[in-house]
Parts: structure tokens; C-alpha cells; sequence
């Protein structure tokens, strides 16, 4: 598809980027049969081709108007296209790049967005990125949760629901790997990076938190404030680059929404002359903890044969930042059955559960949506529990059941005892 940038645009890495990915869309078709929000909707602008149209308006300078910015709003980006996609378009990235010119255009021109989603998008930029804020913030809704007007109260876990995290191992090894302990997701789920230690400390690995670093970028990029991502990227090399030189194999990813983003900072502090190397050697390391424990799948399974077996039926919910991101799959499926639990895939598993980072708070009603019908479709293979493999999945599915949803790594643990 031929793009003529406008004047603005003309010679801007962003620009030329853009215009380089809508020139790979052939206009085929085959993405709005997996796109969920044309799948709910049936309107062409609210599937990726739809998009990708408007978005080659916007770099070609016409007009845009609010309802251009809606239509990108509403897109998810589980980047579920990428993969049906026979041409390679690099939708997720196109669309980032789309949506903070739609922005930063329509505010040049007064056409602010309401004063109700500039403060709560203000609010997930500078609450959910903050994890003591966040942490303090959580505890106080907990306490007065039954309070909280019902799409709140769907956000808030109850006090009994999250697993206690338990110990963190304490033995030193040779090897070494790092962790990203995530913004939300020590308050929300502090377990999962726990069972993640105790299972590597079973294997032979210690597992390190550089406490410098912090959110992984993705929730202020991903809304518009890229300065700001960049800014978190940048804080998190630093924290970790001594780490690396010391020796750490890994950066060991627990939520694959943190993985899909710091797997991407080579490519989006490229022009950052003091950032750009030790960017991509960052990406070269950041493995989603997937990735990591087959490599130990003999260690694991005699230690699992050392214990009862638990032998539960699970459903998985593979992430869109696992199959469409990071083009991860199977290999959750191989380590847990491979200990002994029968593992089903639902029906559509390759659909959006409606989480998206902070589209179920900024698009409740299309997330809800996305939600139940995700939930159906678990639900119909009669599982023991859901397990999952990023936290805004498991608490956003949570939300509507009352069967179990938790890391897949957590299991892994309680098999291990």
C-alpha cells in the first residue's frame, strides 16, 4: 500500500517506520477473521485493515477527527493480526505510533478528550507504574471493597483470594538470573514471582530483583506517553546493566505483557546513542519464564516424582503477549503435562480475553464482552482450575468466576511441595 507522508512526518523515524509497515499491507483480509473487536462489532474500522487505513490517512496529513481516535482506542493491540498476518505488517507497532499522533494532532488542535478519560488514563500512568502507591492504594480498596461500585470492585481482588507468597529462597548458586518484579503484580498476586524463585532454586538457579528497576514501560507507551516509557526503559537498563556485567544469564519474565515490551526495547531505543547497545543485549537476554524451565524439564519431573501428584485437570489461557507477542506456544502445555496434569485448550484460544493492559479500564464494555466469552469457552472443558501466564489475564478472568485462575508456575510449585 503506497503512503505519501505529509510534510510533518517526512524524514521522522516514526514516520518512515510507519510508512514502511502500511507498504507491507496488501489489504487481504485474512486479519479481521481473528480480530476480536470486528469479531463483536462488524464495523471495518474497528478491524486492523480498517485501521491500517486510517492510520495511512493520519501519515498522509488529512483530517482527523474523534472518530478517528476511537476507533484506534478500541483496538486492543493482542497484536492476534501479526500472526494471521501473510505479509509481516507489524501492526502493534504501527498502531502505537498512530494512536500518539492522533493525540498529540487532535490536542494541537483544542479537541481535547474528556476530562473523565484524561484523568483516568493520568491515574494508570501514575498509579499502576508506582508499586508502593499502587500496593497502598490496592490494600485500601481491599478493606472496603463490598463499597466499591461493581466495575471498581472487579479490579480490587479480594483480601482471601490472592496465595500467600510464602519464602524466597535464600541459597546461592553459580548461576544467576534476573527477575522483573512488575508494578502491580507484587500486590496483586505477590506468589507468583515467589514460586518462581522456589522452583529455580529446585533446579539449581538463584534468582536476583535489581529493586532499581521497575515498570517495564509498556503502560505509559502503550497510552500515548512514550517519552515516559522510554524513560522506564532507560531506569530498568541501568539497574540491571551491573547485574549482566556480573554475570546474569536471564532476565526471567513472570507477566508476558512486561516480556512482549522489554523483548522491543532494542528496537525502540535504536537512535539512543547511549542506550541502543545495551538495549538490545537487554532484549538478547529478557526470556518469558516459558522459555526458561524446559531446558530443566528432567529436574523437574524427578522432583515432582518425589511428591504425590497433584493430577489436576487445567484449563490454559495462553496470553496474547505469549502467542501473538512474543509468538510463544506450546511450551506451557509440554512442561505441565509433562508433570503429570491434563492440560486442555479451549475453543477460539487464540482470542483476546478482554484485558489487554488497561483496556478493561478504559474500555470496560468490550472487555467485559471479551471476558465472558472467554470464560464460556474455559469453563466448557470442565477444568479444576485456569492457569494462565500474565497477571492482567488472571485477575481480569477472575473477575467472572469463581473457579480458581492463577500463574501457571504456581502449580509447578505445589507439585514440587
Amino acid at each position: 500500500m503506497q503512503t505519501t507522508l505529509a510534510d510533518f512526518l517526512r524524514d521522522t523515524p516514526e514516520g518512515e517506520e510507519a510508512k514502511s509497515i502500511v507498504g507491507k499491507c496488501v489489504h487481504c483480509g485474512f486479519c479481521t477473521a481473528t480480530c476480536p473487536t470486528y469479531q463483536l462489532l462488524g464495523d471495518e474500522l474497528d478491524g486492523p485493515r480498517g485501521r491500517i487505513y486510517l492510520m495511512k490517512q493520519v501519515l498522509e496529513g488529512h483530517a482527523i477527527t474523534e472518530s478517528t481516535r476511537l476507533h484506534l482506542d478500541r483496538c486492543l493491540t493482542c497484536r492476534n493480526c501479526e500472526s494471521t498476518c501473510p505479509s509481516g505488517v507489524r501492526y502493534g507497532r504501527l498502531v502505537d505510533i498512530g494512536r500518539k499522533l492522533v493525540d498529540d494532532k487532535l490536542e494541537a488542535e483544542g479537541v481535547r478528550r474528556p476530562a473523565s478519560e484524561r484523568i483516568a488514563r493520568w491515574v494508570l500512568r501514575e498509579g499502576l507504574t508506582r508499586p508502593a502507591l499502587f500496593g497502598t492504594a490496592l490494600r485500601l480498596g481491599q478493606m472496603v471493597r463490598p463499597l466499591l461500585p461493581g466495575t471498581l470492585r472487579n479490579k480490587v481482588p479480594a483480601l482471601s483470594s490472592a496465595a500467600a507468597p510464602g519464602t524466597w529462597p535464600r541459597t546461592v548458586h553459580a548461576r544467576k538470573m534476573l527477575l522483573l518484579d512488575g508494578c502491580v503484580q507484587p500486590a496483586m498476586s505477590p506468589n507468583i514471582n515467589a514460586a518462581t524463585a522456589r522452583v529455580l532454586d529446585r533446579v539449581g538457579v538463584q534468582l536476583l530483583v535489581a529493586r532499581e528497576a521497575g515498570c517495564c514501560g509498556a503502560i505509559r507507551f502503550h497510552t500515548g506517553d512514550h517519552d515516559g516509557g522510554l524513560d522506564n526503559m532507560r531506569r530498568n537498563i541501568d539497574a540491571w546493566w551491573p547485574h549482566i556485567e556480573a554475570g546474569a544469564e536471564a532476565i526471567v519474565m513472570t507477566a508476558s505483557g512486561c516480556g512482549a515490551m522489554v523483548k522491543d526495547y532494542g528496537h525502540l531505543l535504536r537512535d539512543d546513542p547511549a542506550y541502543a547497545e545495551r538495549a538490545r543485549r537487554v532484549s538478547a537476554l529478557t526470556r518469558d519464564l516459558s522459555e526458561i524451565l524446559p531446558d530443566f524439564a528432567d529436574n523437574l519431573r524427578a522432583a515432582a516424582g518425589a511428591v504425590p501428584r497433584d493430577n489436576r485437570r487445567v484449563a490454559y489461557h495462553p496470553p496474547c503477549t505469549l502467542q501473538h507477542g512474543q509468538q510463544i506456544r506450546g511450551k506451557v502445555e509440554a512442561l505441565l503435562t509433562g508433570l503429570g496434569v491434563e492440560v486442555k485448550l479451549c475453543a477460539d484460544s487464540h482470542l483476546c480475553c478482554g484485558s489487554a493492559g488497561t483496556y478493561s479500564v478504559l474500555q470496560p464494555e468490550l472487555a467485559y464482552r471479551l471476558r465472558d466469552d472467554k470464560l464460556a469457552n474455559l469453563q466448557a472443558t470442565q477444568p479444576e482450575a485456569i492457569v494462565s501466564a500474565n497477571i492482567g489475564c488472571i485477575s481480569h478472568l477472575q473477575s467472572g468466576t469463581g473457579t480458581p485462575v492463577m500463574h501457571w508456575i504456581e502449580l509447578v510449585d505445589k507439585m514440587l511441595g
